[in-house]
């Protein structure tokens, strides 16, 4: 794979993971409308690890505290912020672990990587994204995260799996639609994609791992590498964009290649 490519692939998952624009749903349609060839799952799961870096460095405090309370939450203790954290992480990847279980069994999760279903995805949760932005209230923190909300987050996280959806863009529209501030809400979508990025990140890798060579190693550190930067870049600028700024950009950017892509899948 060229370097060129690469630094394609790793721009495109770098910055449109932590936007609500999908990452999945971009990097699906990489091949299919450039003519690029498609870069298989050796360099998803490298991009996927360099954006995962991203956030856990960019958000520490909150993982270091998670980390700290998990080992006491394995000993059957809640009884710190890092420990009920850690609960509330675990309880909200539940639903996207079973659904994405189902849809790889099923073969469904393959049957919906097309650019009509991408068109329509972009489209209806953009704007299922502006109506909850502007009509949440702003009233709870990210500190004051409860095992309800984090359950209802965790169900509102698995519709990511269709492709286009945008995992952060869904967990959001939740977090405003249950009364968290805008920062907050990104916040805590952020800190959810943790388990969940590790979690496909690990199931993507054991059926990569007999196959891969020397070349694919090569590749997938130059992807990750790239990709935790620009990921970290995105993050950075959007986290600081939402003290004040509304998701209404993001909004019109999905509608516009929503429109897009549905011209193009039905012409």
């Amino acid at each position: 794979m060229t370097f060129l490519h690469l630094t394609i692939i790793a721009l495109i998952q770098g910055i449109t993971e932590f936007l609500p624009i999908s990452s999945s749903g971009h990097l699906i349609l990489l091949p299919n409308l450039s003519g690029m060839a498609d870069q298989g799952q050796v360099i998803d799961v490298a991009v996927h690890v360099g954006t995962l870096g991203a956030v856990i460095v960019y958000f520490w405090s909150d993982v270091r505290e998670a980390l700290f309370g998990t080992g006491r939450l394995l000993r059957g203790k809640v009884d710190t912020r890092g420990a009920f954290l850690a609960l509330c992480l675990a309880i909200a990847t539940v639903p996207v672990i079973v659904v994405g279980f189902v849809l790889n069994l099923t073969g469904l999760d393959d049957a919906m990587r097309s650019v009509a279903v991408i068109g329509w995805t972009m489209i209806i949760f953009g704007i299922v994204l502006y109506w909850a932005d502007h009509t949440g209230a702003e009233e709870k923190r990210a500190e004051g995260w409860s095992l309800r909300d984090a359950w209802i987050m965790g169900l509102w996280q698995a519709v990511a799996l269709i492709p286009g959806t945008s995992r952060s863009g869904i967990t959001i529209t939740a977090a405003r639609r249950l009364g968290y501030a805008r920062h907050d809400a990104a916040r805590l979508s952020m800190l959810m994609s943790i388990p969940t990025i590790i979690a496909s990140g690990t199931l993507l890798g054991l059926e990569v791992a007999a196959d891969a060579d020397l070349q694919a190693a090569r590749d997938g550190a130059i992807g990750a590498a790239l990709a935790f930067v620009s990921a970290l870049l995105a993050l950075t600028l959007m986290m600081r964009l939402l003290r004040s700024v509304s998701f209404t950009p993001y909004v019109v950017y999905r509608l516009i290649l929503g429109v897009i892509l549905l011209w193009i899948a039905y012409t």
